[in-house]
């Protein structure tokens, strides 16, 4: 039978080795912990899995979350919410204001508000959040470079709805995609109202825009083109507008509430 011999260890070298050994289990938890993102932070939406299906998302799909507050979108319509975290873990989120303009993936949008409610649990993974409801339906997530905000000028917006105090509603049918404008660096600005082109030069204090008298071509313009082109004109004429710009979307409110939401094409930098 084989006698194990005891080794003897200089002090000062049973030291060391005791010392890089924490080290090393530090650095191993330190790097497992480096890993697992924080909720807290810029999320794109990649799917939702509800019922056995599988949505996959909107490109513009995303959640945004702060301290125990919530800014989204849930593919088309903007929205807000209050959260409250349990740690890491879970959170319990409730829904506050959206918008409810109609959209193109209304069967993605609908799921992703029913789902988006309530306690979730959480799951980490490198770059990626996954939110799970009781049902065991899941938010599937992954953290989102911050996008850049288009500019102001230089771009043709499309304007998407219309805003009215607390309510935003999409172009009526017909109407859609009629209404652009172009701000050019000198802040003059043409386009099209819905049916007639127009320019107009517009001053700028901060973020607020203020369009001067806007000069049309004159033809007739009937149904929801003619519609939008009524109130945009409307809009154009009421005063200052607060402007704002976030993504691809510009927003421009008067101070009666009423305003429009545009969108710079996808190619925009």
């Amino acid at each position: 039978m084989r006698t194990l011999r005891h080794v003897h260890i200089p002090a000062g070298l049973a030291l060391v080795l005791a010392l890089a050994a924490a080290g090393c289990g530090r650095a191993e938890d330190q790097g497992a912990g480096a890993v697992l993102p924080d909720p807290v932070g810029r999320w794109a939406v990649e799917s939702l899995t509800t019922g056995g299906r599988t949505l996959h998302a909107p490109e513009a799909a995303r959640l945004d979350f702060g301290e125990n507050q919530v800014k989204g979108n849930y593919g088309c319509n903007g929205f807000t919410a209050t959260a409250s975290f349990a740690g890491t873990s879970a959170v319990t989120v409730t829904p506050g204001a959206s918008t409810t303009m109609a959209c193109a993936d209304m069967e993605f949008e609908t799921a992703f508000a029913k789902l988006f409610t309530g306690r979730l649990t959480i799951d980490r993974g490198p770059d990626r959040l996954t939110l799970k409801t009781a049902d065991g339906s899941t938010i599937a997530m992954t953290s989102a470079p911050a996008t850049p905000d288009a500019p102001l000028t230089a771009v043709e917006w499309t304007v998407q709805s219309l805003i009215s105090g607390t309510s935003v509603s999409s172009l009526p049918a017909g109407a859609a995609g009629t209404a652009r404008f172009t701000i050019a660096a000198d802040l003059s600005v043409s386009g099209t109202l819905g049916c007639n082109r127009f320019s107009a030069q517009v001053t700028r204090d901060g973020d607020r825009l203020t369009f001067g008298p806007l000069t049309t071509t004159r033809m007739a313009c009937d149904g929801p083109a003619g519609e939008v082109e009524a109130k945009l004109t409307e809009l154009f004429a009421s005063g200052p507008l607060v402007s704002g710009i976030e993504g691809r979307r510009l927003t421009l409110t008067a101070a009666d509430g009423k305003g429009l939401i545009a969108e710079a094409p996808s190619d925009v930098e």
